[in-house]
């Protein structure tokens, strides 16, 4: 059976005619620290200036792609909408990558121009120099020259550029961001989304959400190099003419988080469910007058009942959404009250489901099955992957999520259990045989397999590791802190093994050699201290 939802007219177009253009005048992004504001106007003139400086300054050509590597900051913006202006292609940069994590990304996503935060700029150094990138092609935030790099402002020229404008089937080919997705095996996915993806889900989310207008303040925690952020933070907010308190932390803080709803009236959150746990848990909430909330929009992650019933009965009712960034964003969205805290709510306009057996069979209400989702919001491909595209996109357009899914009798879809291949943490979805390879590279390692842990003080999963150990190599509490550091050196902070090792003597597997965590997820409720104590 498959699952309709409501068909609206959509335009096909780029995104900055769609976005810039078509902009409310109140839109206003602050810095929460500093109280600096950008404006609409300033915005639009300094991106189309940047644009300018970007091609008469540094041969900046249509197609070309500009990394940004940087926690949230109020001229993002003018950076972002800078390139897309000149005809060029974004990717952003997780800003607590590695040096190898930033290698790779500039390397597989052909990025030509860099714009950094100064103070991540001895890691962009070493990273732009391994993928070869010419350090005049190389620019800070801010206003001052460091290290002989400098700042994208030196570009903003006299004249503004005119956008590059796109027909609409060059809207629904052309590439405009390269974000990615940690998928389900090995090395992150470049997942290609075009300017049509961006617009289209855009209208869709803003169909039924009317609560979002010039009176609505964000606050701008999320990270901008993910979906999640930017839809939300960057593009959405334009079009409705909401303000976004940008908090420019590499890390996430309570107190900053909370003191900045406070002292900017902020109405409108969305976050994830760790964070959710924290405001319900923490006493620091309790300091801060958070009155001023109003809406409350939960992603990334699996929310459960009972945390969305405790942050209701203490703040505001939570609404959960669902989607990735091969979705451009969302698939899902909460429009009615009635809807069960649980469920994800119905799908977006202009967007078809389906749940399927494991033998490809179609399902109806009520019976559990993989989700499969197809719409014009459905990403462009993985980059230069045509395999790992055909893997989850079959020839009908049908997107294979891998999550287990069911429907009500009313059209609310659920999520039953999230691709078990990845593991869910603070929001980001983190691939085990990325962490397996690393560890399986450990001189005294003779095998290692990847699981999540679910921590439900903390309402997120932790990557744990099983290791088997070469032969004559002794089980200890000190090799298993020297293979964790070793592992932290190469991963960002989110990808630690912060499950914690376990010893096993052997890892299970198939005949074909294929780990079976089913196995190790049943084994691991026995073994780890999480499930008796705190780790």
């Amino acid at each position: 059976m498959i699952f309709k939802s409501t068909n609206i007219d959509i335009p096909v177009k780029g995104v900055y005619q769609d976005l810039l253009n078509e902009a409310n005048d109140n839109a206003t992004f602050i810095d929460s620290t500093t109280g600096e504001s950008l404006t609409l106007d300033k915005l639009r003139s300094d991106s189309k200036k940047l644009a300018a400086g970007l091609i008469d300054k540094l041969g900046f050509k249509r197609g070309d792609v500009l990394a940004i590597f940087s926690p949230n900051k109020i001229d993002y913006p003018v950076v972002l909408f800078g390139a897309i202006a000149a005809g060029g292609i974004v990717t952003i940069i997780d800003s607590k990558y590695t040096d190898d994590g930033i290698t790779y990304q500039l390397k597989d996503s052909g990025a030509k121009f860099i714009v950094m935060c100064p103070s991540l700029r001895s890691k962009a150094i070493k990273a732009t120099a391994a993928a070869n990138m010419l350090k005049s092609n190389m620019l800070l935030f801010g206003n001052e020259e460091i290290d002989e790099i400098k700042p994208y402002s030196f570009l903003i020229s006299e004249r503004e550029a005119d956008p590059v404008e796109y027909s609409p089937e060059e809207a629904m080919s052309t590439t405009a961001y390269l974000l990615y997705s940690s998928g389900t095996t090995g090395k992150n996915k470049c997942v290609e989304i075009t300017h049509s993806n961006i617009v289209t889900n855009l209208v869709q989310i803003g169909y039924h959400n009317d609560d979002i207008n010039p009176e609505s303040t964000f606050i701008g925690m999320l990270p901008l190099h993910h979906i999640y952020g930017i839809i939300v933070l960057i593009h959405l907010t334009l079009l409705k003419g909401a303000s976004v308190v940008l908090i420019p932390n590499l890390e996430f803080d309570l107190t900053t988080f909370c003191k900045a709803i406070q002292d900017y009236r902020v109405n409108v959150i969305h976050i994830v469910p760790s964070i959710a746990m924290l405001l319900v848990k923490s006493s620091i909430s309790k300091d801060y007058d958070l009155s001023s909330l109003r809406s409350c929009i939960s992603s990334a992650a699996p929310l459960s009942k009972e945390l969305a019933k405790s942050f209701a009965r203490k703040f505001v009712p939570i609404r959960q959404s669902y989607g990735s960034t091969e979705f451009s964003f969302t698939h899902f969205v909460k429009y009615a009250d009635d809807v069960p805290v649980e469920s994800i709510g119905k799908p977006i306009p202009n967007v078809e489901c389906k749940i399927i057996s494991e033998d490809g069979k179609e399902l109806g209400y009520n019976q559990k099955g993989e989700l499969c989702i197809r719409g014009p919001n459905v990403m462009k491909g993985y980059l230069n992957n045509k395999e790992a595209t055909e893997a989850c996109i079959d020839s009908k357009g049908w997107f294979h999520t891998g999550d287990i899914a069911k429907v009500d009798e009313f059209g609310n879809f659920y999520i039953i259990d999230r691709c078990k291949e990845m593991i869910k943490c603070q929001g980001y979805q983190v691939s085990p045989t990325e962490l397996e390879s690393i560890l399986n590279s450990h001189q005294l390692i003779d095998d290692a397999a990847v699981i999540g842990v679910y921590v439900d003080q903390d309402a997120t999963e932790y990557p744990a590791a099983y290791v088997t150990l070469k032969k004559n190599i002794p089980e200890t509490d000190k090799l298993k802190r020297e293979i964790l550091s070793f592992v932290e050196k190469k991963v960002p902070p989110y990808k630690k093994l912060r499950g914690g090792i376990l010893y096993i003597k052997k890892i299970p597997k198939s005949s074909s050699g294929k780990i079976l965590r089913k196995k190790l997820r049943n084994k691991i409720k026995r073994d780890h201290p999480y499930y008796k104590k705190q780790y």
